[in-house]
């Protein structure tokens, strides 16, 4: 299977999910959102599924959002909130400051996919 194909196989459940997220805010800070999708699965269930699949995530809490940063915890690649609502959760996933893409980007959206239905 050659590359292309195979970035559109793992994209795929994401777009799924993506299609049935709900639509984000109209705000500046979520103009950078790689991934803002609703689930109904809960936000621990979520943290769970996506910590046991990236072992370089760390949890933490604010509020009642969980939030998960994908990298290092000084520099992370990406960040992802995880917003009770409800009906599941919110899921909103920003690609952080660090140019790293570790994991890379399309690895990431699978697992967000895979883990949120």
């Amino acid at each position: 299977m050659n590359i292309l194909t195979q970035r559109l196989v793992a994209a795929l459940p994401l777009a799924l999910v993506a299609a049935c997220g709900s639509s984000p805010p109209s705000t500046a800070s979520d103009g950078n959102a790689m991934v803002y999708a609703s689930s109904a699965r809960p936000p621990s269930s979520i943290a769970s599924c996506l910590r046991s699949r990236l072992p370089r995530a760390h949890e933490s809490h604010s509020g009642n959002a969980t939030e998960l940063t994908v990298g290092s915890r000084s520099n992370a690649s990406y960040f992802v909130t995880l917003t009770p609502n409800g009906n599941g959760s919110v899921i909103r996933v920003t690609h952080g400051a660090s140019s790293s893409n570790d994991p890379p980007e399309e690895e990431l959206r699978f697992y967000v996919a895979r883990c949120t239905t």
